[in-house]
């Protein structure tokens, strides 16, 4: 009996990649990463957008002093999503992440969704911490880059940057073309600034453990003007000055900081 179009169109959808495991070992990509190199670049990437852009924005829009607890949220919840990789792994031992686990156990229209959802994860990651990046280098001068760009080539959008940002993409395209130098090399290159930032964070932590205050986890009543309602809010204050409901949306945010399993999951065939 003929198949309808409309059949195999669906089947095409939800078509299953199959997997040799008589040959699983083999690859065409270069097994040059070890363990080190595998968790530096987990830590890496958790540290570049956890502690320099999700931090302080979470703090300041959702939880207040409540970010340690929205924090703990989304690392418990990023537990569990790495014992479900570690699972799909063992069962796919193939690269490419949740694309791959998909495309294998679900389908290939899910897969096609996740693999251009992991694309946009990595773009706006990249480009938060080069923003960020940015900010800070520009806070050390003065603001001299923000202050002349604000100027000569100011931008009236609500949903864009004020200004464009030609040093956060200055970054990323440095970036970019030592990524294509090689696996190896750019792996080297993140060790060693993986290695820098835990040092900045050891210090932080043990020179605000001497300057740590009590009074400042519990904040009084504020009123600011919410941006995207243009209204002026006021909060509650306290621990958690906007509410419980904004402490857990906080922790949603937060769970972008771990996405660090995801990259060893995608580079796993290099190790």
């Amino acid at each position: 009996m003929a198949v309808s179009p409309l059949k195999r169109g669906f089947n095409a959808l939800f078509r299953l990649k199959t997997v040799d495991y008589d040959n699983v070992e083999q690859t065409k990509l270069d097994r040059c990463l070890n363990t080190l190199d595998l968790t530096a670049l987990g830590i890496g990437s958790t540290l570049g957008a956890g502690i320099y852009v999700v931090a302080g924005q979470v703090a300041k829009e959702h939880s207040g002093p409540s970010v340690v607890i929205s924090f703990f949220i989304a690392a418990v919840a990023s537990v569990f999503a790495g014992l479900c990789y570690a699972e799909f792994g063992a069962r796919v031992p193939k690269t490419g992440s949740a694309y791959v686990y998909t495309y294998v156990t679900v389908g290939e229209f899910l897969a096609f969704i996740i693999g251009w959802n992991l694309i946009l994860e990595y773009v706006i990651g990249t480009a938060s911490v080069a923003s960020a990046w940015s900010h800070y280098f520009d806070s050390l001068i003065e603001n001299k880059i923000s202050n002349f760009f604000n100027e000569t080539m100011p931008i009236h959008v609500d949903f864009l940057g004020p200004y464009p940002d030609f040093f956060a993409f200055a970054i990323s395209l440095v970036l970019a073309i030592i990524l294509a130098i090689g696996v190896k090399e750019s792996t080297t290159f993140n060790n060693i600034f993986t290695g820098v930032n835990l040092l900045v964070v050891l210090y932080a932590v043990i020179c605000g453990a001497f300057k740590a205050n009590g009074e400042n986890w519990a904040l009084p009543p504020h009123t600011s003007y919410d941006t995207k309602t243009h209204t002026y809010v006021t909060d509650e204050g306290g621990f958690v000055p906007f509410g419980f409901s904004e402490m857990l949306a906080g922790a949603s945010t937060c769970f972008y900081a771990f996405v660090g399993f995801d990259a060893i999951a995608t580079t796993g065939n290099m190790f």
